[in-house]
């Protein structure tokens, strides 16, 4: 594939296949295309809200996430990505009908972060709904049998009044962040043997460096996991004389 300044010219690299949701997203969110360092695109699925992705866990989702992903397949994409860590169910179907590497969850890296901790130790896992995580999420990615810890934002009444239900768009950004940080910090209270950090939501990630700062450990989240995808997909030319 010919590159040009480190930029794939038949396309933009990073396709995201988004939820349909109209709250704010901030600097930090996979769905705020400032978060990173090279062009990417969306592909909103209709009808792919929150609650039926991660309260529901509606099956008949996945043929307009299939054809979304072949839309941006055909736009030019090198990778496809998403905005939800709850389309995990859909990784396998997702990734045998296009030609390109898809990655729909952060929750990919559990197994991976887990190899990198000590063997008695833990990855924490950091999820929208902790009632609506379940094994078959986990056994998507190979982390079922992953020593793992996880916390929920189901008592979290920001969180839930509007990213969850949907029932106002206006999101108080500092009343947000202190519901995530304060989940993250009793996680690791609760769970001394955690030894790094996985944020399932996309709404999460804004606030990794505040999480970070709090419980100081790793944090691995969506953002860490498609930086990794582009420069896998696109590398780097390193100018220069190799030496002998």
């Amino acid at each position: 594939m010919i590159s040009k300044g480190g930029l794939n010219i038949y396309g933009i690299p990073i396709g995201v296949l988004s939820l349909e949701s109209y709250f704010p997203k901030g600097p930090g969110h996979i769905k705020n295309p400032t978060t990173f360092d090279f062009p990417v695109t969306y592909k909103v699925v209709k009808g792919a809200t929150v609650k039926k992705v991660v309260d529901q866990a509606d099956p008949s989702l996945l043929e307009p996430f299939i054809e979304a992903a072949r839309e941006l397949e055909s736009e030019g994409v090198q990778a496809i990505t998403g905005s939800c860590g709850f389309l995990v169910l859909f990784q396998r179907e997702l990734a045998d009908a296009v030609s390109v590497p898809v990655f729909m969850s952060s929750l990919i890296q559990v197994p991976m972060v887990h190899r990198m901790v000590r063997k008695d130790q833990k990855v924490g896992i950091m999820v929208a709904l902790k009632r609506s995580l379940t094994q078959e999420h986990l056994r998507a990615v190979g982390a079922d049998t992953t020593p793992v810890c996880i916390a929920g934002m189901d008592d979290q009444e920001e969180f839930c009044e509007v990213i969850i239900e949907g029932r106002r768009n206006e999101l108080d950004f500092g009343r947000l962040e202190d519901e995530i940080v304060s989940v993250a910090e009793a996680l690791v209270r609760e769970n001394p043997e955690t030894g790094a950090l996985v944020l399932e939501c996309t709404d999460m990630t804004s606030f990794a460096h505040k999480i970070q700062r709090k419980i100081n450990l790793p944090v691995f989240d969506i953002i860490t996991l498609t930086n990794m995808v582009y420069e896998a997909v696109l590398r780097r030319n390193y100018q220069g004389i190799m030496p002998r």
